[in-house]
C-alpha cells in the first residue's frame, strides 16, 4: 500500500488539513463510491476510512484498524469525500 497514490493523497491531505478537494458528503453513496473507486474518505478530519473485505478500517500510525459501528459514524457530516 506505501505505493497507492490515492492513500498517499489523502494522508497529504490529512496531515497538512488542506482539504480543498474535499467535501462534506451528501449522502452514504458518496461515501461508497470512493471506496469502490479505490480512493479513500476521511471521517471527522482524523482518519483516513478504507473498505477491505467488506469490512471499513481506518488508519492509526500502527496500521489498519477495524471501524467501531458507533453512533457517529452514521452523522453524515463527520465524512470528508472528493
Amino acid at each position: 500500500m506505501h505505493k497507492n497514490e490515492m492513500l498517499q493523497s489523502a494522508l497529504m491531505a490529512l496531515h497538512s488539513f488542506d482539504f480543498k478537494y474535499y467535501e462534506t458528503a451528501r449522502s452514504y453513496e458518496d461515501i461508497f463510491a470512493m471506496f469502490h473507486s479505490g480512493t479513500f474518505p476521511i471521517y471527522k478530519e482524523k482518519y483516513i476510512v478504507g473498505y477491505f473485505g467488506n469490512k471499513m478500517m481506518y488508519l492509526e500510525s500502527n496500521g489498519w484498524k477495524g471501524m467501531p459501528s458507533t453512533e457517529d459514524i452514521f452523522k453524515i457530516e463527520n465524512w470528508l469525500v472528493c
